[in-house]
């Protein structure tokens, strides 16, 4: 079950406006990012369900966060069916995210209050998402669709709430130029996790590029 409800998983995200993507099938090494993740200000983090037994790393990871960890949200990403998202709700996921939008996904995780996010690329996917309950949509792949795409949506939709994930970079330029864009919070994997980093097991590096892209985000708010 999840341990965050909807309403207080929406609005870690919204908050902090960064959600980090990240898999390994080494749990041990998913644990130390996500602490590392946690430790640099993060309070939502996607974990991807890409590996083969991925739904058991899964599992270790989510009992590790909700000791050391205990105000972050773990949610899981790439998912496309309903019967996947069921397995990760069942294992504690707060949240459901995937590249696509299937409408039986959302039946799943409306049933259960855990707030579903399909990948968008249109104006008429978000609003569809939106009919059937998703709160928030992923535009994705954000550096092929850009932010005018997400400017151009919310002057017409301006309650959509939005989190694009994608060539998304820890930048000041890039992650203002989304944030200004109208943005609700962005998805963020590979640049904040770089493989030689990961595999030098440098937690300080992910923690300090955590805090520092919050930073930006935080900056291009204005507040």
């Amino acid at each position: 079950m999840a341990r965050f409800d909807k309403i207080a998983v929406l609005k870690k995200m919204g908050e902090t406006g960064m959600v980090p993507v990240f898999y390994h099938k080494d749990a041990e090494v998913a644990k130390q990012v996500v602490k590392a993740c946690y430790e640099g200000g993060v309070r939502a983090f996607e974990f991807t369900n890409r590996g083969d037994f991925a739904h058991e790393v899964f599992a270790e990871v989510v009992k590790y966060a909700a000791k050391e960890c205990p105000d972050m949200a773990m949610g899981v990403g790439s998912v496309v069916d309903p019967a996947t998202a069921a397995l990760y709700i069942q294992l504690g996921a707060c949240f459901v995210v995937g590249p696509l939008f299937n409408p039986e996904v959302a039946r799943v995780c409306n049933r259960r209050l855990v707030p579903y996010t399909p990948g968008c690329g249109s104006v008429s996917e978000v609003g569809a998402a939106q009919e059937v309950g998703c709160d928030l949509c992923k535009i994705f792949p954000g550096d092929v669709l850009g932010p005018k795409l997400v400017k151009g949506l919310m002057a017409p939709m301006p309650w959509s709430k939005l989190m694009v994930t994608g060539g998304v970079e820890p930048t000041l330029e890039n992650l203002t130029s989304w944030i200004k864009a109208g943005v609700f919070c962005v998805g963020m994997g590979s640049k904040l996790f770089p493989g030689d980093k990961v595999a030098a097991g440098d937690w300080k590096y992910v923690t300090d590029k955590c805090a520092e892209a919050l930073k930006y985000v935080k900056d291009a708010r204005g507040c």
